[in-house]
């Protein structure tokens, strides 16, 4: 029987590839790119397809196949996770890599973009044979990455522990310590704590900048957060600790209201107990298609992408929507939302914040120069601030929507670079 959960991770990876497609085709005619430059973006420059060997513990042998594309490197190294999943294809890797190339321009970090992982079902594996899984996916192209060519992080299935695996496999290959190949290891060895909840807080900052553009107050705003999931639950748990009134949030199995704001600190507790926020005391019930038109200041979809579309986009009352989830606007949205002067803050803006952490633990990594955890939330708030206010700018000059500048901001920054390097 499929993995309901695989299946829905896989396509709203696709769904966002397809909604950057459809907006970069529009944008590559408004900028009147020549036939040069469109060659340039639209091919990868390095692919990897890797077959390799593993001893499983029944003691037989099995091939897995493995991926890995380096799109653009014109910025810096590419940077980008490794993830092991049952259906990834080369082509949906090349699409996620294109999208992390235009997430890292947008942030103005100096990466690249790239994408790769395993064609496996890790829920199959015993523990041993993930480890050695994940050995071989490194042995296999270990010569194509590398602090200086491409950095990995964890992905859809993989995490800080198998993140370890990479590096100690690296090192070994290498006879050297290198912890600068792979970024989201665990504090401990030469990660950031900061990491875990660094989505969550890098759209906040960007949330809050947008806030102070149209006058908005913390102390009488309402939140409603769509996912209780790692990146649904922190920014919650952030913005209640910040004086936010958080008045609705949901999850997989429906959501919760409280007009008075909701204690999170209680949810999460709750949610641990009960394995959902459904039935928190005091609250009433809601749909997650409630929340997303309910009465509420900020909306932070966290969770599914298409969430809002053309049927209930002109529904939607919150003023700023903070897209944390991947892809959980359609283009048809988007556009009744433009027209309704909501400001909506982009994916491949709000959710850098993943990213931009991971470019600060590779400089430490290189350096051997770690920084206090405040110092890394102030260089975030600073990097997210920056690009938001890029982003911004320029649509307010061009008079268009968010998505739309910051994909114009990304495409211009690579082809600049391009151009300094003698490629155009």
């Amino acid at each position: 029987m499929p993995d309901r959960h695989y299946e829905r991770i896989h396509a709203d990876d696709e769904n966002l590839c397809k909604l950057c497609i459809s907006e970069l085709g529009g944008l590559y005619t408004d900028l009147g790119l020549s036939a040069d430059e469109l060659d340039l973006l639209d091919m990868p420059r390095r692919s990897f397809t890797v077959h390799f060997p593993v001893r499983m513990d029944s003691g037989k042998t099995r091939m897995f196949l493995g991926h890995r594309i380096q799109y653009n490197d014109s910025r810096g190294p590419t940077k980008g996770g490794i993830r092991f999943h049952p259906d990834l294809t080369i082509d949906h890797v090349r699409d996620l890599a294109f999208l992390m190339v235009l997430k890292c321009a947008v942030v103005n970090i100096p990466f690249g973009g790239s994408k790769g992982g395993v064609v496996v079902n890790p829920k199959e594996l015993s523990r041993n044979e993930l480890e050695q899984v994940t050995r071989g996916y490194i042995r296999a192209i270990a010569n194509h990455i590398g602090p200086s060519k491409d950095i990995p992080a964890p992905d859809v299935y993989t995490d800080e522990k198998i993140m370890v695996w990479i590096m100690d496999e690296y090192e070994r290959i290498k006879g050297k310590h290198v912890p600068a190949v792979v970024t989201g290891k665990p504090a401990e060895l030469a990660g950031m704590k900061a990491r875990r909840y660094s989505t969550s807080l890098g759209g906040i900052y960007v949330l809050e900048e947008a806030m102070a553009k149209i006058g908005m107050d913390r102390h009488e705003t309402r939140v409603a957060v769509q996912g209780f999931g790692n990146v649904g639950e922190n920014a919650a748990r952030i913005l209640h600790e910040a004086g936010y009134r958080v008045i609705a949030v949901s999850d997989s199995r429906g959501g919760i209201r409280d007009e008075r704001g909701l204690d999170i600190h209680d949810v999460m507790t709750h949610k641990e107990k009960t394995g959902s926020v459904v039935g928190f005391r005091n609250s009433s019930s809601m749909t997650n298609a409630e929340l997303l038109t309910c009465d509420c200041d900020i909306l932070i979809p966290a969770a599914l992408s298409d969430q809002l579309n053309g049927n209930n986009a002109h529904d939607v009352r919150a003023k700023i929507i903070v897209e944390l989830a991947n892809a959980p606007t359609t283009p048809e949205a988007d556009e009744i939302l433009f027209a309704k002067d909501t400001m909506l803050i982009p994916d491949v803006l709000a959710n850098a914040g993943g990213v931009v952490v991971s470019y600060f633990e590779w400089i430490q990594n290189l350096n051997n120069d770690y920084w206090e955890e405040e110092r890394v939330l102030q260089r975030l708030k600073t990097t997210m601030i920056s690009a938001f206010n890029d982003v911004h700018t320029l649509c307010s000059e061009i008079h268009c929507r968010m998505r739309r500048a910051a994909y114009q901001l990304a495409v211009k920054r690579i082809l600049h670079a391009e151009r300094l390097r003698g490629n155009l």
